[in-house]
């Protein structure tokens, strides 16, 4: 078994993440699979499947097996995972089919049968074992937190499907709040906007790339208000149509879900014993994920909770790499994680 490269895999709503011990982050492509109606074949995964998203003739679908941060279909969230796994295992791994170990990152808040599912898919994709990690957990290890310390974390992770807000100390998460609010509601959020505000439909790529563009959670100053131009179609004579959006318009638009998030990491606080959160004023928040990303948010919740907040450097990246790393950590993390071994016999 000395060839077998263990894997830790951060299953993304958005985008799945292969990190391996030895090369790093291997893969980073949209959590999308194309197949055809009929026949269920696959024609496609990753990248060349989300350039299909809202394209695809009668005949194929592109979808997303993957919903708030679980799997909302086993099948074809196996057979990614399959696709994936072949696309990075490389030499004898792959010429004698040796079956890694895996370790998974989910959202702090999932189900027993949403466990299962996880499990059974990497199973069934020629894993030899599999682990799941809490997705705050793998952030906080990924972003160079010392989690094992019996000091105080705080981690607020916004990914594409869910947001995991987390105080972790001594290997464990001691307080946190999974929220079903992150990147695609932030698309979702400046779809309505643009209907309700402009009549104009637009597409979730095109409210993505509104989001990264000019996108914010706040103004600060005059420079924060940048503009772009936006195609769609008019809900009123049914014809293309342009119009201009500005920052402002994108911080009206997210307002509800940013202020959610907000209110869940002071839930959070609220109910972290007091030594903890005596850390976490000194070492300050931590915030990981795609959704950290948005301009000025991690100012934004300075302002609302009064705590130092910082981005990691790796913030895409961070759950997938402390999947990775995490595989070195099993006897400290422990009574953290749960394995296929004991989980799937019960």
């Amino acid at each position: 078994m000395k060839f077998v490269e263990d894997i830790g895999i951060d299953l993304g709503t958005a985008t799945f993440l292969i990190y391996m011990k030895n090369r790093g982050l291997v893969l980073q492509e949209p959590s999308v699979i194309a197949m055809a109606r009929d026949t269920k074949e696959v024609m496609a995964v990753g990248e060349e499947a989300y350039r299909m998203l809202g394209r695809t003739p009668g005949n194929i679908v592109a979808v997303r097996p993957i919903k708030d941060g679980v799997i909302a279909d086993d099948a074809l969230t196996e057979k990614m995972i399959e696709m994936f796994m072949s696309k990075v295992r490389t030499g004898p791994n792959k010429l004698f089919g040796f079956k890694p170990q895996l370790m998974i990152g989910v959202p702090s808040g999932v189900t027993d049968v949403e466990k299962r599912a996880v499990l059974r898919a990497a199973i069934n994709s020629s894993a030899r074992r599999a682990y799941l990690i809490e997705e705050p957990l793998a952030a906080a290890i990924g972003a160079g937190l010392a989690i094992a310390e019996p000091v105080g974390s705080m981690i607020v992770d916004i990914g594409g499907g869910s947001t995991d807000i987390a105080v972790i100390s001594l290997g464990g998460i001691v307080v946190s709040e999974s929220l079903r609010i992150a990147g695609n509601e932030f698309d979702e959020s400046i779809i309505r906007y643009v209907r309700r505000k402009e009549n104009l439909m637009i597409g979730d790529r095109t409210a993505e790339e509104i989001k990264v563009k000019i996108g914010a959670a706040m103004i600060t100053s005059e420079e924060d208000i940048l503009t772009a131009e936006v195609r769609g179609r008019d809900l009123v004579n049914g014809l293309p149509k342009t119009i201009t959006l500005t920052t402002e318009d994108i911080v009206e638009a997210l307002s509800e879900p940013v202020t959610r998030i907000v209110e869940g990491v002071k839930r959070v606080l609220e109910t972290t014993p007091p030594e903890l959160v005596s850390d976490i004023i000194d070492r300050g928040i931590v915030m990981t994920g795609g959704g950290s990303l948005l301009r000025q948010f991690d100012e934004l919740l300075r302002q609302q909770t009064g705590i130092p907040v910082a981005v990691a450097e790796n913030a895409i990246e961070a759950v997938a790499i402390g999947t990775g790393m995490a595989l070195e950590m099993i006897p400290i993390l422990r009574h953290a994680l749960i394995s296929s071994d004991n989980y799937l016999r019960r």
